[in-house]
């Protein structure tokens, strides 16, 4: 009789089966229409091939692309795809590294010619021969030696540098596809024929492993899903976010540039930039009051000796500008405002009574970037933080917490915006040593966020292990409108900074105790959160921030005079209003105010003249006819007022 092993099933339900059973085999028993789904599978918690044989009792479930483990395992099988589909279109390329990533693949490939949008159309036909032939996926075992040799044999240095480096023990693990042979730990997907869908999207350069010096290798990127219509729609959210990309739209509505005279990763705000940002900031600055904190304002630069005591020029030395000299002193550009906010709670004695002190900076900070990771206004060298450091006593840490993330949500929900997720990022338990502060610290620290969270009622996923070694914190994120998560708000403990620093105040039995520190962002940068706002609103900005809120437009010139009067009563009522009084048609300056985004224009001919009225066209809604001026002064007062998202 065959040896029989235990498989406990998701619902916990008990099967016996031959040893050597394989996942796929046991499903199609059990679920065929599942098997037909399935990807991966899951036993006793390690991801397996369908198609590996199970030796010893095991707890077995099944993951379809509808999992995260099971996409993951599904866009890596695709980058398997492409690399066999170029392999047999080219096979004088050497191969590097083949992903999946959080939106789809790629595959690096070096080759002395680049890749041509032609070879592409080629490379995906070939792709969906492939997959049209269900080419299984193998997995293979080789003595390493012999995997060198083969990789040697066929020329692949880069593969067989990875084997070099990165196999274990004496068997080397592969999956071949076709013609094709990749060294990998795999698993994946039983065979070419479930990726249903598949789009190449681009090519871009990379270095082999990012170094700079080594070879450049060429990064072709797709995507993949398991059906058309879900790729169709990918596709279309992509030509969406394309549409609303803030780097081209910047420009085109002249709200900023980069200028390569002053170096890479700097921003120039234009007047109407320049004039939203005074808009977001002076709320900003009014919320902060209203809520009790205090505005300061720090030095860009300070000596390097702060730096050293707050343990930025150790761990984050790479990322901050060269040092300067200047009468035998080293200063340094400012990557971060927490010390110099430290500075200032440390200028006098602090007593229990003047905790919580909440100190806010709009601090401008320098941090380097290498030039090839900067990204418009989301990735630059010189930003703005809206920055606060809380000092409290650990009675007052639950309160604080809480005001913090509803300012937050606040401040997230004025701007437009109204889907939120969060991440708890805590500590790993077994490795206290790795973290500052008392385990009895960490435990009050990382209760208090969760409870805050769980009181405000925002789903949060709990990342353990993934705090940063001073403290624990909540990071939010919101969701715009096309649906793309950006994490933005950040509140953070910090047992690390007040120890450095030495900081105390006298509690109420006369004797110095250490605060508790937090530091908390609500946009996380001014630079990054005005790129998301302008590919959110994809640049039609609600009327309360547009930089323009209206443009009078006259039919002719007889009409000059009275749309100038017009123009002129609504900014004296406090509006942003622009006369368009060229000699142009009136289309032309309607299509010109469109192209501008301007919510609303006011056409004024002859018949407005006579009725002491506008005719008003929206941006959104087109022609809305006729209208008393006073009648539209009003709403366009409430719209600002009550800073509706929407005209």
């Amino acid at each position: 009789m065959a040896e029989t092993i235990k498989v406990t099933l998701p619902e916990g339900q008990v099967e016996r089966v031959p040893r050597g059973t394989t996942p796929l085999e046991l499903l199609r028993r059990q679920n065929q229409r599942l098997a037909e789904q399935a990807v991966v599978a899951m036993s006793n918690g390690d991801l397996v091939d369908l198609t590996e044989p199970l030796l010893r009792d095991t707890a077995l479930r099944f993951l379809t692309t509808d999992d995260p483990e099971g996409m993951f395992v599904f866009r890596h099988s695709s980058a398997h795809l492409l690399a066999a589909a170029v392999l047999e279109l080219f096979p004088e390329v050497k191969l590097g590294v083949g992903p999946p990533t959080d939106n789809g693949f790629f595959y690096e490939f070096y080759r002395e010619q680049p890749f041509t949008p032609e070879d592409l159309a080629r490379i995906e036909r070939k792709m969906a021969e492939l997959r049209d032939a269900d080419v299984p996926n193998e997995r293979r075992w080789l003595p390493r030696a012999e995997a060198m040799k083969l990789y040697e044999q066929q020329g692949q240095k880069f593969k067989c540098e990875l084997v070099e480096e990165k196999a274990e023990g004496d068997q080397v693990s592969f999956y071949v596809t076709g013609k094709f042979i990749d060294f990998c730990r795999g698993p994946h997907i039983p065979s070419t024929g479930r990726i249903k869908a598949f789009k190449l999207l681009s090519v871009s350069g990379a270095y082999w492993k990012g170094v700079e010096g080594n070879p450049q290798m060429q990064r072709i990127y797709g995507t993949s899903f398991p059906s058309q219509a879900e790729l169709d729609d990918f596709l279309h959210r992509l030509e969406e976010a394309r549409r609303r990309d803030h780097r081209r739209l910047g420009p085109e509505l002249d709200l900023f540039s980069f200028q390569d005279e002053a170096g890479a990763g700097l921003v120039f705000w234009h007047p109407k930039g320049g004039l939203v940002r005074t808009l977001m900031e002076d709320w900003l600055r009014a919320e902060y009051l209203r809520r009790g904190y205090q505005m300061v304002y720090t030095p860009h630069v300070m000596r390097i000796d702060l730096w050293k005591t707050s343990g930025h020029l150790d761990y984050y030395r790479q990322n901050m500008f060269p040092p300067m000299e200047e009468e035998h002193l080293t200063y340094q550009l400012k990557p971060m405002n927490c010390p110099g906010h430290i500075l200032i709670y440390q200028s006098r004695l602090r007593s229990y009574r003047d905790l919580p002190l909440r100190l806010a900076e709009l601090g401008t900070v320098y941090r380097y970037e290498r030039g090839g990771v900067l990204h418009g206004l989301l990735r630059v060298r010189g930003f703005t933080v809206d920055d606060a450091h809380i000092f409290c006593t650990p009675e007052q840490v639950g309160e604080e917490i809480r005001l913090c993330v509803e300012f937050a949500l606040d401040a997230l929900r004025t701007f437009g915006f109204e889907r939120f997720e969060a991440e708890l990022s805590a500590y790993e338990p077994g490795h206290p040593e790795a973290y500052a502060g008392r385990v009895e610290d960490w435990e009050r620290a990382e209760g208090a966020l969760q409870r805050t969270l769980e009181q405000i009622g925002l789903p949060f996923k709990r990342m353990e292990g993934e705090a940063v070694f001073y403290g624990p914190k909540i990071d939010v994120k919101l969701i715009d409108a096309i649906g793309r998560p950006w994490q933005l708000s950040t509140i953070q403990f910090d047992f690390n900074l007040p120890e450095r620093f030495d900081l105390s105040y006298i509690a109420a039995d006369g004797a110095p105790h250490r605060p508790v520190m937090v530091h908390r962002a609500l946009w996380g940068s001014v630079e990054r959160f005005f790129g998301i706002l302008i590919e959110h609103y994809a640049g039609a900005f609600p009327v309360w921030l547009a930089p323009v809120q209206a443009v009078v437009l006259p039919i002719s010139e007889k009409n000059a005079a009275y749309a100038g009067q017009v123009a002129e009563r609504l900014r004296s009522a406090g509006f942003r209003v622009e006369l368009d009084a060229r000699n142009e048609k009136l289309q032309a300056k309607i299509r010109d105010a469109q192209l501008q985004k301007i919510p609303f224009m006011l056409v004024c001919g002859k018949k407005e003249e006579e009725a002491g009225t506008v005719s008003v066209r929206s941006r959104a809604k087109g022609d809305l006819g006729p209208r008393p001026l006073g009648d539209f002064e009003g709403e366009l007062r409430r719209l600002v007022e009550t800073r509706a998202a929407d005209a």
